[in-house]
């Protein structure tokens, strides 16, 4: 058996999510069901599917790379042989086990396998990858969106609130079809959270700045804010700062898997008019002769 990073055309340094998906574009390209009658696929498709049942598996991926083990699985030995690995009822497969080449072990494989073909050949079908864009507040809110699969059959996905970016999604039996009537892949849906523009999302919490004017910032005042349900009233305490942060509980994203809803976190923002009338610069002029402070001395850079 050929080295499966090379089978898989994937380098040793790969991750295994680079390797999973290698396998998934691969086994999509090569599965029988869409190449009938084609020998060379089929024996190809056989031959990703082992690489990755090599490189998928935490310790063989280990012992492989440390040259313990050989491409396919086998511990490395002077003399060749064969171990089956039986699948019951549902049919067997057969792996070779590296060492010196022989006619006799190559006929003994052959007929093998010949065997296996003759019981029927049963393989789950490949799974299927998928990526899906969303909007912040889809995913927070949760939606049903509707998606074409590669077999072009289309399907509604529940996208759960709460959903994060690239959270992936498992549709059980959505995949490809299986070989000699066994069952078929899975579909796995990668979601793509958009960027909003003005909410970030950390962990379950909500994060806004808010921009207040100075009247609202000195005197306090309620304001209208946006959050992930909609707009609420939110009260500007009297002397607030740039800077200054208020809680709003139980308005973040809602939780997953027993988790707590987060809350939103607004930051203040007092921001000046566009332009400084005469009135108000003669005011600031009055008021600041007699009501000197230095705001740059509680951060020491007075």
């Amino acid at each position: 058996m050929r080295d499966p990073y090379e089978v898989l055309g994937v380098p040793r340094s790969a991750s295994a999510e680079d390797i999973k998906k290698s396998y998934h574009k691969l086994a999509k390209k090569l599965h029988p069901d869409l190449n009938p009658g084609n020998k060379k696929a089929e024996q190809s498709f056989k031959e990703v599917s082992a690489a990755y049942d090599l490189l998928s598996d935490t310790d063989k991926k280990a012992r492989f790379d440390r040259g313990e083990i050989d491409a396919s699985g086998a511990e490395r030995q002077q003399q060749p042989y064969y171990k089956t690995y039986a699948e019951g009822a549902e049919g067997a497969r057969y792996r070779r086990f590296d060492g010196d080449e022989s006619p006799f072990a190559d006929d003994l494989f052959a007929d093998m396998f010949r065997g296996a073909n003759r019981q029927g050949f049963r393989a789950r079908g490949a799974d299927v990858s998928y990526t899906l864009e969303v909007d912040f507040l889809e995913a927070a809110n949760g939606l049903t969106r509707r998606v074409t699969l590669a077999d072009g059959k289309t399907l509604d996905v529940t996208i759960p609130p709460g959903t994060e970016d690239g959270q992936t999604l498992r549709l059980k039996g959505q995949g490809q079809a299986g070989i000699g009537g066994a069952g078929p892949g899975d579909a796995f849906i990668e979601i793509h959270v958009k960027a909003h523009p003005f909410f970030t999302r950390v962990g379950n919490d909500v994060h806004v700045e808010l921009p207040v004017s100075l009247p609202e910032a000195v005197l306090g005042g309620s304001v209208n804010l946006p959050t992930v349900d909609g707009k609420v009233a939110l009260k500007i305490p009297a002397g607030s700062n740039t800077g200054t942060v208020l809680r709003l509980k139980g308005k973040g994203i809602p939780g997953q898997a027993n988790r707590q809803r987060g809350d939103q976190l607004v930051k203040l923002r007092v921001v000046l008019p566009d332009q400084i009338d005469p009135e108000l610069k003669e005011f600031i002029e009055r008021w600041g002769n007699t009501h000197a402070y230095d705001p740059r001395s509680k951060a020491g850079l007075s």
